[in-house]
């Protein structure tokens, strides 16, 4: 009953360290120093049960080390690691450095299924990182009180198709639309950077109409924000797992979003309470879309 938990940013790994916990396993946590929260060193402090090693992003030799070391042969990716960490000044020892050069492409997907297919041939199972945390996924349907309206429910219909084919490149996972229209698509910087430029755009475009001699309209198309995040068409539940959280309620309510479209059974909601409540005091729909295939 031990489980290794390889630790990334946010709440993600926390939640499924509490979940894994309760559930009885010990956990060998391999917290990455650039990613993780320090947090994770009190709830090691706190709990004979878990074990903490720090390692660097670049570690893959070590992480591999530990584990066996620990006698760990299952083990779940949980939080995010930044797909930009892969061009940031990290030193990957000879492993991940030999993975790397021989990647057809740098997406998440190829690289993590790289380190899978490592972790696998040394004898470590790599769960799905959804295991312990089912519950957390969004339903399908409405999921606050107000239902989108008929101009989010357009956008919603475009934004899938958008996001979906660009999904598809493994580029990112969210789009913004207003009126039919793309506004920002998400790529390295995430969701919550993609839906701010989103909201930084929509505002240009308001300055210029009150410029506008008379402070006359520029335009009559309708300048809410709809966003709508979708899992990859293959995508694999080990890891870069669709999230969403209060954060990204609180992002959209700076941008001006007014609607929040997610890919039902595929994508995890955080504080799901809390969430629905703030978005319901912001006016914001959220709605969980059928699963693309």
């Amino acid at each position: 009953m031990k489980l290794g938990l390889i630790a990334g940013n946010g709440r993600f790994p926390f939640l499924v360290l509490d979940a894994a916990r309760a559930q009885g396993f010990a956990v060998v946590v391999a917290a990455i120093r650039e990613e993780t929260d320090p947090e994770i060193d009190h709830r090691a402090a706190c709990d004979e049960r878990i074990v903490l090693h720090w390692l660097s992003l670049g570690e893959l030799s070590r992480l591999i080390e530990v584990f066996h070391k620990e006698g760990v042969t299952a083990a779940v990716m949980a939080g995010q690691v930044k797909h930009k960490q892969i061009f940031s000044s990290i030193r990957p020892d000879w492993r991940l450095a030999k993975l790397i050069l021989n990647l057809r492409t740098r997406s998440t997907d190829m690289l993590l299924g790289a380190v899978a297919k490592v972790l696998e041939d040394e004898g470590i199972d790599l769960m799905s990182s959804t295991a312990f945390l089912e519950p957390l996924l969004a339903e399908e349907g409405v999921l606050t009180k107000r239902a989108p309206d008929e101009e989010e429910r357009r956008n919603i219909e475009y934004g899938l198709g958008v996001a979906r084919a660009v999904s598809g490149f493994d580029i990112g996972q969210t789009v913004v639309v207003a009126a039919q229209a793309c506004v920002a698509v998400e790529a390295m910087e995430g969701t919550d950077a993609a839906i701010e430029r989103a909201g930084a755009l929509m505002r240009t475009l308001q300055e210029g109409a009150r410029g506008q001699e008379g402070g006359g309209e520029a335009s009559t198309l309708a300048r809410r924000l709809t966003v709508v995040k979708v899992a990859k068409p293959k995508q694999d539940m080990r890891f870069d797992v669709p999230v969403i959280g209060i954060r990204t309620v609180e992002t959209m309510i700076r941008a001006g979003a007014t609607c929040l479209s997610v890919e039902a059974e595929r994508t995890l909601l955080f504080d799901r309470e809390v969430l629905i409540e703030r978005a319901a005091e912001a006016g914001i729909a959220i709605v969980g879309s059928p699963r693309g295939h």
